[in-house]
């Protein structure tokens, strides 16, 4: 008999794993994250939250026995307990810790006692957790799942450089120089140490220039420095990347080395980049929303190339920035994405600040085709992108990197409630309830922007005008987000004409 070849993530699951399509029971979600989609998840009426391994219900649970465990402790030693009861029951609370009363909606969903990891119908998982666990999961045909299975393809920032570098080769050879300019929205980069002598000898071309140096898999602006000689590299790899001659050593870190963009867009003498959030849905055929919120990250010093070595001057990740010595919480360092295009349209003109948000545009479907045939499609899996994007000094954005997990904990009450309304209109738009038609171009936030093709906006889509007509293609990056009245309109259309079609 010939075996047959199972595909992981595709079949369904056997037995009675799983209790089949969601009809009008409720959704049972999964949750890996304490911080903001927690709360989301949690105030979302007839959702019903899945203890079990891996799921925020289930550290919580096991810090409150350690809790008990040590108050327990405490009576045995001084005859007294160090915390009181009323009633031996503690409610679950998410570590966001700039949680506002948004969070409390009523119809709030509870955990559920039971703990079957295939009992679930939405899980917003850890990257770890999937790669350690996708390829011997059976999902059910309704199940959705946070990551495709090789994310990393475009998250991580030498995967990244290498399919945008053969998609603009194979464009060139195919369409011509002219239609392969449209990829150079990204710093000439290496990979070391695997192209350490290729590096040298451009760098040797270019002398006096200013590099950087990034890790390949890390975030928050972790291990990356700037430098200008030669030799500065030089003391880093010292003796990293020598012939591996010991088998028991390590294989060196993988780095990415970039030409650091000298000249950034500055605004009140600071350097910053702008976070944007797009959601895709598939691969095959390509369908990306991109939400119209984001945020402007800015330097906590003024920008100099005087200090290469001040992180504080050249990185703009909160997680740096936030170090600064004088650093205020209360201000932090982020404009909205609606603010900073007000600022560009006043400063320049409403057409300079169109051809910045198209050139976004690009550099996301750009990036997103340049691995559209290497991302494992599954119509389970969905992904949250965070583009980070930087402007130079002419208005042209360049892509930094895609991150796979952009931060969902608020640092103040605006990020909060942004990140709030990214997550809940994440979960509109993948629409596990049934509400919708399916063929909406705007659910909240979110517009999509390429259905398999690029997606033309509706007339009278006038949130962006320039010169009293819309922009042609249906995005809206930094333009008005009446989010809540949006929603209200599309479900009230989509429950009329479900109503019209069943008569």
């Amino acid at each position: 008999m010939s075996k047959i070849n199972r595909v992981p993530g595709y079949m369904q699951s056997k037995g009675n794993r799983n209790r089949g399509p969601i009809g009008d029971r409720e959704i049972r979600y999964k949750c890996s994250m304490q911080n903001t989609i927690l709360d989301v998840l949690r105030a979302r009426p007839g959702w019903q939250e899945v203890s079990g391994p891996n799921t925020a219900g289930n550290q919580q649970q096991q810090g409150q026995k350690g809790s008990s465990s040590g108050s327990q402790q405490s009576k045995d030693k001084n005859g007294t307990t160090g915390a009181s009861s009323s009633g031996g029951t503690t409610s679950a609370k998410t570590s966001t810790q700039n949680s506002t009363p948004s969070n409390q909606a009523t119809g709030s969903a509870t955990t559920s006692s039971k703990s079957s990891d295939g009992d679930w119908d939405f899980y917003w998982c850890d990257r770890e957790w999937l790669h350690a666990n996708y390829d011997t999961m059976f999902l059910q045909e309704h199940q959705k799942i946070l990551h495709f299975r090789n994310h990393y393809e475009l998250t991580r920032k030498n995967l990244m450089v290498k399919n945008l570098k053969r998609l603009r080769k194979q464009t060139e050879r195919e369409m011509g120089k002219k239609e392969a300019e449209s990829f150079d929205f990204f710093p000439t980069t290496y990979e070391l140490p695997s192209e350490y002598h290729i590096f040298v000898e451009e760098f040797k071309k270019n002398p006096g220039i200013i590099w950087i140096m990034k890790p390949a898999a890390k975030s928050q602006g972790r291990g990356i420095f700037l430098f200008r000689k030669l030799k500065d590299i030089t003391d880093w790899k010292k003796g990293e990347y020598q012939p591996l001659t010991d088998p028991n050593r390590e294989v060196p870190e993988t780095y990415v080395v970039q030409r650091y963009i000298e000249d950034p867009y500055l605004i009140g003498g600071r350097k910053f980049d702008i976070r944007v959030y797009v959601l895709v849905v598939s691969y095959n055929p390509l369908k990306v929303w991109l939400y119209r919120s984001g945020f402007a990250r800015f330097s906590n010093s003024r920008f100099s190339l005087d200090s290469i070595e001040d992180a504080y001057v050249h990185l703009t990740n909160v997680a740096v920035q936030k170090t600064a010595p004088d650093y205020d919480p209360d201000k932090g360092c982020k404009w909205a994405t609606q603010q900073l295009r007000q600022y560009l349209t006043a400063k320049h003109s409403a057409d300079a600040a169109r051809k910045v948000f198209q050139g976004i545009d690009n550099i996301i479907i750009k990036s997103l085709q340049s691995v559209q045939k290497i991302i494992i499609n599954d119509k389970h899996c969905f992904e949250m992108y965070g583009y980070d994007v930087l402007l130079d000094a002419n208005l042209k954005p360049w892509l930094i990197e895609i991150n796979a997990s952009p931060s969902l904990t608020a640092s103040g009450k605006d990020d909060y409630d942004l990140k709030y309304g990214v997550l809940n209109d994440v979960l509109n738009v993948l629409d596990l309830e049934n509400r919708l038609t399916g063929k909406e171009k705007r659910v909240g936030g979110f517009d999509l922007i390429w259905d398999d093709g690029p997606v033309l906006a509706d007339d009278g889509s006038m949130e962006c005008s320039v010169n009293g007509t819309s922009t042609t293609a249906n995005s809206f990056l930094g333009c008005h987000c009446e989010r809540k009245k949006q929603l209200r309109e599309i479900y009230t259309a989509a429950q009329a004409l479900k109503k019209t079609a069943v008569s």
